[in-house]
């Protein structure tokens, strides 16, 4: 796959966060997930609280986490660390 239609996606998104945000600012993240991976999601926030709820049928997890960021840096970089995480989808 090409990264550079990627790369300008996280360009564009980077742009959009600058253009509404006035840095420090508070973030809501919101992920869905295999009910598998919660360890690894949940290690993407380290020491920030997060809110997990298990779907009724307890196979996948959701995760919030509202947090003080101090650029769209730090969020695109949370982003890009939970895209790693098999099966995850951001909301």
């Amino acid at each position: 796959m090409d990264s550079l239609p990627q790369q300008n996606w996280w360009d564009r998104f980077q742009e959009l966060l600058d253009d509404q945000n006035e840095w420090p600012a508070e973030y809501l993240f919101k992920f869905i997930a295999p009910s598998s991976e919660r360890e690894a999601l949940r290690a993407v926030f380290g020491h920030y609280p997060v809110t997990i709820r298990e779907s009724r049928k307890g196979n996948y997890i959701s995760l919030t986490a509202r947090m003080e960021v101090r650029s769209s840096d730090e969020i695109i970089a949370i982003y890009k660390a939970a895209a790693r995480v098999r099966g995850v989808i951001a909301l």
